[in-house]
């Protein structure tokens, strides 16, 4: 049976506020503007929202009717859809941030953030999200790449100044790290990949494994890479027998797919993760 369709979140349209430059492979936008008051909050602290991109060549303005653009466009010049986690929103200002990881000239998003001024239109949908710390656990354990950094940053935000636990980051490098304001009680350990490609190596895995096994009841965020992920979910799962309920496994990404054959590889064996 076919899941029940769900129709598309309302588009929010803001308005670049400023661009930050957090490490060299990594840009902060900071967007806002009237279009604020459409957001709806969630409790979740890996809040994800679909960005849309569309051919400037076009001359579309947004909030863009999709139907009516299937009618009129072939897909290759449809707006691209793009997921990214919020860093951080702040109700009193009407603002958020979304972190983009930046490689060079390719892909959509990153360099659109890369020539982002203030004033730029940004579109997006949702957010969605499925994780926040839980404050019952004994201890926490949080693992990912570039990518999966703003959803650790906030849940480490989120957490008890008594929490304790273990953070495995990976990086390119260590001018790659940023500061996060992990609890006295949570160890960050930085993996750097050394030029490697990411979604190349076992940093993560072997990163996770290598982590102390702490007494009592354990809460996982794992999310990153698709294949890298499919190794946390064997070693999690299938060796150290956590409960489904006890984990937030995802893969944000995969390598060599763009975002849209990632998306759609989700409803092939190749895409399951649980």
């Amino acid at each position: 049976m076919s899941p029940p369709h769900r129709p598309p979140k309302p588009q929010i349209v803001l308005e670049v506020q400023r661009v930050e430059r957090l490490a060299p492979h990594l840009i902060r936008v900071v967007a806002g503007g009237p279009g604020f008051a459409s957001y709806e909050h969630n409790a979740c602290t890996d809040r994800y929202v679909k960005l849309l991109f569309a051919d400037p060549e076009l001359g579309l303005t947004p909030p863009y009717d999709m139907a009516a653009l299937r009618e009129q466009l072939p897909p290759e010049r449809m707006p691209s859809r793009r997921t990214y986690t919020l860093r951080w929103v702040d109700l009193d200002t009407e603002e958020l941030a979304i972190d983009f990881v930046t490689h060079g000239d390719g892909g959509l998003a990153a360099p659109w953030a890369e020539r982002a001024r203030p004033g730029d239109t940004l579109v997006m949908s949702g957010p969605g999200g499925g994780y926040a710390p839980d404050p019952t656990a004994d201890w926490h354990l949080l693992a990912g790449d570039d990518a999966a950094l703003p959803a650790i940053a906030a849940a480490l935000e989120a957490l008890d100044s008594r929490a304790v636990g273990t953070v495995v980051a990976e990086v390119d490098g260590p001018e790659d790290e940023i500061a996060l304001a992990a609890p006295p009680g949570v160890e960050v350990r930085w993996l750097h990949r050394a030029g490697a490609e990411p979604g190349t190596t076992r940093l993560l895995e072997d990163g996770v494994r290598a982590v102390p096994w702490r007494p009592g009841r354990v809460h996982v965020f794992a999310h990153g890479e698709r294949e890298v992920m499919k190794a946390l979910r064997d070693y999690l799962f299938g060796e150290r027998g956590l409960a489904r309920e006890h984990v937030s496994l995802s893969a944000y990404w995969a390598h060599g797919r763009a975002e849209d054959r990632f998306q759609a590889e989700k409803r092939e064996p190749i895409g399951k993760i649980l």
